[in-house]
C-alpha cells in the first residue's frame, strides 16, 4: 500500500494538469488503485458499483460488502476541495437517503470520511479522518486509509477513534517533554503481534517475525530468513535499496552476498548489527 501511495503522487506530480480538469481520469488513475489495495474488487459489481442511484442523484461509487451497501464515494477532479462543505453535503444526502453509513469524498490527493448521520452533532463533528497524500508522510496517510479497507470498513468508526487517541495521546506527551524516540520504543514495545527489543538481547533463539529500522521514521522490514542471521540480511538489504548506485551499494550488495553463504553466530550477529547501528546512526529494532 505505501508503495503505491507513492506511484499516486508521481502521477499526480507529473501530470497535475490533467488531474486537475479530469474527474474520470482521477477516478481510473488515483481513486481505483486505491480501493483495489484495500481489497475491493472494483471489477465486481458486487462489491463495487458505479453511479448508484439515490433520490438526491447518484454517488459515484457505492461499496458493498455482504450484500450491503456501507459507504458512498464521491470523487472530484483535483481541483475541487472536496472539504468543502457543500461537497460533504451533498454526500451526506446520498448517504441519509439511502441509509447508507458511511460517506467518502476524495480527489485523488485528499480522501475524507465521515459518519453520515447522528442526532445531535453537526457534519465537522462527525468527520472520521481526513487525509492529504501530498501534505503528510504517506506511512500515516497508509495507517488512516487502511480503515476504508473491505476487511474493516464496518468498524470505521471504531477504529478511527482509536487511532485518534493515539495520535491526542502522543502529542500530550510531546508536550510534557517526552522524546519522540521514546515513545516509539514504548509503542513498539506493546504486545500487538510480538514485542520489538533491541539488537543486544537477542540470544540466537529466536525466530524473528521481522525487524523495524529507525533513519528519520520507523520502517518496517520483512525477513527472507526467520533467524538473527536473516535480520542482518534484511538491514543490509534495506540499507543498500536506500542509497543510489555507487560505491556504498556496492559494498553494501557484497557484504550482504558474502554473509549471505556464512554460517553466523549470535554474537557475530549482534556485534555487526550494533556497527551497523553505529557508523550509519541508524536504531534496529527486532520484531519477535
Amino acid at each position: 500500500m505505501l508503495e503505491l501511495l507513492k506511484d499516486v503522487v508521481m502521477r499526480i506530480e507529473g501530470h497535475l494538469d490533467l488531474y486537475l480538469r479530469n474527474e474520470e481520469a482521477v477516478k481510473q488513475h488515483l481513486i481505483l488503485p486505491v480501493l483495489r489495495a484495500l481489497g475491493w474488487n472494483v471489477e465486481d459489481p458486487g462489491e463495487v458499483r458505479p453511479e448508484e442511484r439515490t433520490s438526491e442523484g447518484r454517488a459515484d461509487y457505492a461499496l458493498i460488502k455482504g450484500g450491503r451497501v456501507v459507504a458512498f464515494l464521491e470523487a472530484k477532479n483535483l481541483s475541487v476541495n472536496v472539504l468543502k462543505e457543500d461537497v460533504l453535503l451533498q454526500l451526506g444526502k446520498y448517504c441519509f437517503n439511502m441509509g447508507v453509513r458511511y460517506g467518502i469524498a476524495s480527489n485523488g490527493a485528499v480522501w475524507i470520511a465521515f459518519k453520515s448521520f447522528e442526532e445531535g452533532r453537526s457534519l465537522k463533528d462527525r468527520i472520521l479522518f481526513v487525509v492529504d497524500l501530498r501534505e503528510e508522510p504517506l506511512e500515516r496517510a497508509t495507517l488512516r486509509l487502511s480503515l476504508l479497507s473491505k476487511g474493516r470498513i464496518e468498524r470505521l468508526e471504531e477504529l478511527s477513534r482509536a487511532l485518534r487517541a493515539i495520535e491526542e495521546g502522543t502529542m500530550q506527551l510531546k508536550g510534557a517533554g517526552i522524546e519522540d524516540e521514546k515513545i516509539v520504543d514504548y509503542l513498539l514495545s506493546l504486545s500487538l503481534s510480538g514485542r520489538a527489543v533491541p539488537v543486544d538481547l537477542l540470544t540466537g533463539s529466536e525466530r524473528p517475525k521481522g525487524v523495524y529500522v529507525f533513519e528519520g521514521t520507523w520502517k518496517f522490514i520483512p525477513l527472507e530468513e526467520r533467524s538473527v542471521k536473516g535480520v542482518l540480511l534484511a538491514v543490509l538489504r534495506f540499507l543498500a535499496s536506500s542509497v543510489s548506485e555507487g560505491k556504498e551499494k556496492r559494498a553494501l550488495q557484497k557484504a550482504y552476498e558474502e554473509l549471505r553463504v556464512r554460517p553466523l553466530d549470535v554474537e557475530k550477529v549482534r556485534f555487526l548489527l550494533r556497527g551497523i547501528e553505529e557508523e550509519k546512526g541508524i536504531r534496529i529494532r527486532v520484531l519477535l
